[in-house]
């Protein structure tokens, strides 16, 4: 098979998007675990479908770079949104995304930064709809044996599972650990986890996604990071906080909703074969 794609990404949170709003969808998993490698192929963090809906401007399918499918992902559904106004002539402001998660509601900013803005819905502290294996909901400050070392840390659901723990990103062994918080016995389903220290007004933030290991940033874990920091009396809720991440900054605000804010990049064009 051979389809046009669109790489973008999100402050390097990089996904190749192929347009299947009038050409037929494919194995999206298949195609992520052919694609992705970054030394004999594109390369990227996953491969996202973008494909009609009958209840939302459009519907977007994400696949991690094991062929897993995602729920939810902040940056991919913020460069879908662009995708859809620049390439395919959407001129609404306000588009809806249909997900694995649910409709989720885009904002087009009209300033010079150009930013895409997703109302991400409410987080999801039940621990059974997580899924984690607590006994008891909410899960903040819980503690965890992982590698052989107790962990206190919050988990919550933001579309998907995440799993953040407080303290320096910068001293985490996360090749090592990163794996073994995924698949630790307490996330049935795995779990994404963030590593996260206060920097000033801000957060810093190292992240390893579940079926990508560590990347330069997670629209979801910044979610889930600044929740987190709100029930710790880190951060007020209500206020937008930059979250520092290895590819840049995104814009969390955690009032009813979560909103998350930040740019949408497109990388290059091309033909994949496979």
């Amino acid at each position: 098979m051979t389809r046009p794609f669109v790489k973008m990404h999100g402050i390097g949170n990089d996904y190749i998007y192929f347009d299947c709003l009038t050409l037929p969808p494919f194995d999206g998993g298949a195609a992520a675990k052919r694609l992705t490698d970054r030394r004999r192929s594109i390369g990227g963090d996953g491969v996202v479908l973008i494909l009609p809906s009958e209840a939302a401007d459009a519907k977007m399918r994400m696949f991690n770079a094991d062929g897993s499918e995602g729920r939810m992902c902040g940056n991919a559904i913020r460069c879908v949104g662009k995708y859809l106004a620049e390439r395919r002539g959407f001129s609404k402001k306000i588009l809806t995304i249909e997900t694995l998660a649910g409709i989720r509601t885009l904002y087009l900013a009209e300033d010079a930064q150009g930013f895409v803005t997703v109302d991400m819905g409410s987080p999801v502290f039940d621990s059974e709809k997580i899924p984690a294996n607590f006994e008891k909901s909410p899960i903040v400050g819980a503690p965890l044996l992982v590698g052989g070392r107790e962990y206190k840390v919050t988990c919550l659901s933001m579309g998907n599972p995440h799993c953040v723990v407080f303290g320096d990103p910068d001293k985490v062994p996360l090749e090592r650990l990163g794996p073994l918080f995924e698949h630790h016995p307490a996330f049935p389903a795995r779990v994404n986890t963030e590593f996260v220290q206060k920097a000033g007004e801000s957060l810093e933030m190292r992240v390893w996604e579940r079926g990508s290991g560590e990347t330069l940033a997670c629209g979801t874990g910044a979610c889930a990071a600044v929740v987190a920091a709100t029930l710790a009396g880190l951060v007020p809720r209500g206020r937008q906080i930059c979250v520092h991440l290895a590819g840049g900054d995104l814009f969390v605000r955690y009032a009813d909703t979560v909103l998350l804010a930040g740019p949408a990049e497109f990388a290059f064009d091309g033909i994949a074969s496979f």
